[in-house]
């Protein structure tokens, strides 16, 4: 087959503008990091002048008015007003469909492989005209095909899936709990298969290389770090609103070990008998989950509040308010809480884990994963240094302005799209 008429007509060649496809399994920023990835990077590249189109399964994304947008409809399974259920069973009538039903109601997590074959028919069916592909962590078998209908492809992988199967199944305090968690992550097998059938793979820290590089067993010369972007837009200091005392703040838009949120909420337990404190997280707890178990053991009722899900314009005044932000997160690929944070002008306090000590730099306070007093010293260090905060807001601020904006990412990116073209032809 011959190369793409795109590529044949030589478009995007040299530093002209390229017509872009971004892929996402699932695209709502509500739903997680991968929906703010791909909304904030799709409208940097079209403000640097590319043609972007995106597609997307359900729930789809929200997008930069002159970004274009392709519904690839699924079971959608996963939404809170249909859990678990069809909404019109005529739908199983599609094999790729049935299998998808199957596939959830025996405890796995199908989307990333069905919406990966989607994508294959789209582009054979239709036979859209774009110089690049860029995957946003599905890595299904699907995506495979594309460079065999004269497609360029490149993939996003934001941190080795595995670290949060592991965390997962430490966590588990049973055996059934455990095959349930492995069940969950049989994805990993594929997402390993398919990386290792790519050329170009970009990854947000240097962390996230080795780590993706060893677990999923890819050499790391294929890999391009290309750090995340903070939305200043959004996340961006507030004058005249004044900072509440021993006030603390925590995002947690996943109730997941990994996230670490025990740790800290030990900590505020333990700072609250000497001092006081409170903590706001962002985010809500699930209900009957370890988080909620554990506020109602150590009786946190007084000093922990959760916001439930809030929209953007609202950040940046919950981190106004705040004395310090914490991100105690066990593992995480960038950390894109603590580099809001620091668009704010909010001190921070981050662990070690993964690449946090990447983003954070210079700029903030650092300790190890998953201990609780080291926590509650740097909390407590912190709270009784004023002219220690304000130096540290100040360099939060400057490193996000330097190196951070979600321009430097799409920036980068485009850099190794043109690799990708020239390893395609």
């Amino acid at each position: 087959m011959g190369l793409h008429p795109r590529i044949e007509k030589g478009r995007g060649g040299g530093d002209g503008p390229l017509k872009i496809c971004l892929l996402t399994y699932r695209g709502n920023p509500t739903c997680g990091g991968q929906g703010v990835y791909v909304k904030y990077l799709s409208g940097a590249l079209k403000d640097l002048g590319h043609e972007v189109d995106v597609i997307s399964g359900p729930p789809y994304p929200e997008l930069k008015e002159g970004v274009r947008l392709h519904r690839l409809p699924g079971l959608d399974l996963y939404n809170p007003d249909h859990l678990f259920k069809v909404r019109d069973y005529s739908d199983l009538l599609s094999p790729l469909n049935s299998l998808e039903f199957l596939s959830m109601c025996t405890g796995g997590f199908p989307e990333p492989f069905t919406f990966g074959w989607r994508v294959f028919g789209y582009f054979r069916h239709r036979h859209p005209s774009y110089d690049v592909v860029h995957d946003n962590q599905c890595l299904a078998y699907g995506l495979l095909g594309l460079p065999r209908l004269g497609f360029p492809v490149v993939a996003t992988i934001h941190h080795p899936i595995t670290v949060d199967r592991e965390v997962e199944m430490s966590a588990a305090r049973n055996i059934l709990k455990k095959f349930k968690v492995r069940r969950w992550y049989s994805f990993i097998a594929m997402q390993r298969r398919v990386v290792r059938r790519l050329r170009r793979i970009i990854t947000v820290s240097e962390c996230s290389r080795r780590d993706i590089s060893r677990e999923f067993t890819v050499p790391e010369d294929r890999f391009r770090v290309v750090p995340n972007g903070i939305n200043t837009d959004w996340f961006h200091p507030l004058p005249g609103i004044a900072r509440k005392p021993h006030h603390v703040i925590t995002t947690n838009s996943a109730d997941t070990p990994l996230k670490g949120l025990r740790y800290l909420l030990e900590a505020v337990d333990a700072l609250r008998r000497k001092r006081p404190i409170h903590l706001t997280v962002i985010g809500e707890p699930k209900k009957g989950g370890e988080v909620a178990r554990l506020i109602a053991r150590l009786r946190l009722g007084d000093c922990v509040s959760f916001t439930g899900r809030i929209p953007a314009e609202a950040f940046a005044r919950h981190y106004a308010e705040a004395t310090l932000a914490v991100v105690p997160s066990l593992y995480e690929g960038f950390g894109m809480p603590a580099g809001e944070a620091m668009a704010c002008g909010v001190p921070v306090i981050a662990t070690t884990g993964g690449a946090l000590p990447e983003v954070v730099g210079e700029a903030g306070l650092l300790v190890p994963p998953g201990d609780s007093p080291a926590l509650a010293e740097a909390i407590a260090a912190l709270l009784d240094d004023e002219g220690k905060r304000r130096a540290l807001s100040r360099a939060g601020m400057e490193r996000v302005r330097r190196s951070l904006t979600w321009r430097h990412a799409a920036e980068r990116t485009v850099a190794v799209y043109r690799e990708a073209m020239g390893d395609h032809r």
